[in-house]
């Protein structure tokens, strides 16, 4: 029993958590999460919509601003040494910390299933290429079953396999884009016509970008409370962050360039170039890779949201039970094609509820952020906790609008951000007055 109690985390919500992320662990932390296959399919949407160029600008730049939010709560979490959900406890106070800890974990095991089926298909494929096996259900539950043992060891085992796969992943896909340079001649991209195809406009893009970057807002403490230093959490999340934004995305929008100029099927996926040439195998594996360490975050921070609804359970049990849920839920007929709104929209819905946190931490106030937010269950909410949540309901109002009603041609995501964290500044700033004057009043 105390070798299992040893092989098992033993993560908490506090910061008991020692500083294991250095430098280089932090860079292929982040490398590893963003270079995944809805980051590549992201890159193939861009192009050739824009010229190859216009879309790898838009890339650097919408990353750069984009990562800024997800920099700013990871920095959070390396001060205080909490996780991401914890830190809402102080703006929304812990009933409102719950309710968005609940919708954070479905988001995360809805996501999981898909990235579980995903990754099945990559194995699958890649079996098939070499034994000429198949067998999607069995290799999805295989690849899910990696994923459960790998966030049973906690953030260290996590910290281990996520920089081994993001040098493979790095490596692989150095071959990948060789062999496509090879029997392709990459360089034509530079001149390839535009042609519109998904309906894409600079202003789409830029905000298909930072999208991509906020995405990974409501976990972004959970990894960087580890990080040994602040300067380690901001330019190490950074660094790794933009390289692997550009890494993913411009292998995307290399892919489907060179589909459409060769009379293909426009896709994102290297296998389909390569595979006549003997080389889908390596790109099949970039596949399995960029999808198997995003899910290990994923149900990671699932279970970091599971911990903040019910404070006192040991980690490995909710790990264990939602490593389960999302085995079996990665079976259901029609996952991929059912999902991937909800999740867009869902987290859009994210985007208002970190930036009152943002506000509320740099620009309201930032006594109340430490672990004893753990300890008081009802009392640690901010008086403005009404405010926050009044400014998320607006913002949230605005970014379902804006995304399914009357889409903005520059998308949604920075207006909300900005919008959000604003209304919030305000009303905080508005409140604390009013009461001042009050308490003034009353001692007079």
């Amino acid at each position: 029993m105390a070798f299992f109690h040893r092989l098992l985390g033993q993560d908490t919500l506090d910061d008991h958590q020692h500083k294991s992320l250095g430098a280089f662990g932090t860079v292929a932390l982040w490398l590893g999460a963003n270079v995944v296959v809805t980051t590549i399919l992201t890159g193939m949407l861009l192009v050739p919509d824009l010229p190859f160029t216009t879309a790898m600008g838009s890339v650097l730049i919408g990353s750069l601003i984009g990562a800024i939010p997800l920099l700013l709560v990871g920095l959070m979490g390396q001060r205080t040494g909490l996780p991401s959900m914890a830190l809402t406890r102080r703006a929304y106070g812990p009933l409102g910390s719950r309710l968005i800890s609940l919708v954070n974990m479905g988001v995360l095991i809805a996501w999981s299933w898909i990235q579980a089926l995903l990754a099945g298909m990559s194995l699958d494929y890649a079996i098939q290429a070499t034994t000429g096996y198949s067998n999607l259900p069995l290799m999805t539950i295989l690849c899910e079953t990696v994923v459960v043992l790998i966030v049973l060891r906690g953030h260290l085992g996590i910290e281990r396999v996520e920089r081994w796969a993001a040098m493979a992943m790095v490596a692989l896909a150095a071959v990948v884009l060789y062999q496509l340079n090879l029997h392709y001649d990459v360089s034509t991209l530079l001149d390839m016509p535009v042609e519109a195809r998904n309906g894409i406009t600079l202003g789409i893009a830029f905000d298909i970008v930072i999208a991509t970057a906020f995405s990974w807002i409501s976990s972004s403490a959970d990894y960087n409370r580890n990080c040994k230093s602040g300067a380690i959490a901001v330019w190490g999340t950074y660094l790794g962050y933009v390289m692997a934004a550009m890494i993913a995305m411009g292998l995307g929008a290399a892919v489907s360039g060179l589909s459409v100029m060769n009379g293909m099927e426009q896709t994102y996926d290297p296998t389909r170039l390569l595979s006549g040439f003997g080389f889908g195998l390596p790109a099949a594996l970039v596949i399995f890779f960029s999808v198997m360490t995003t899910n290990v975050m994923a149900v990671y921070s699932a279970t970091l949201s599971c911990m903040n609804v019910s404070p006192g359970m040991a980690f490995w049990k909710p790990a264990l039970i939602i490593g389960i849920v999302t085995v079996f839920g990665a079976l259901i007929p029609g996952i991929l094609d059912q999902f991937q709104n909800f999740l867009l929209l869902i987290g859009a819905l994210f985007i208002p509820a970190f930036s009152v946190i943002i506000v509320d931490y740099y620009l309201v106030g930032r006594e109340g952020y430490s672990p004893e937010l753990l300890k008081a269950r009802h009392q640690l909410g901010r008086p403005t906790a009404p405010v926050a949540i009044g400014a998320y309901v607006i913002g949230a109002g605005l970014a379902a609008y804006w995304s399914l009603v009357a889409p903005l041609a520059f998308g949604a995501s920075l207006p909300v951000f900005i919008i959000t964290g604003g209304l919030y500044w305000l009303g905080a700033m508005l409140l604390t007055k009013s009461r001042a004057n009050a308490s003034q009043t009353a001692g007079e």
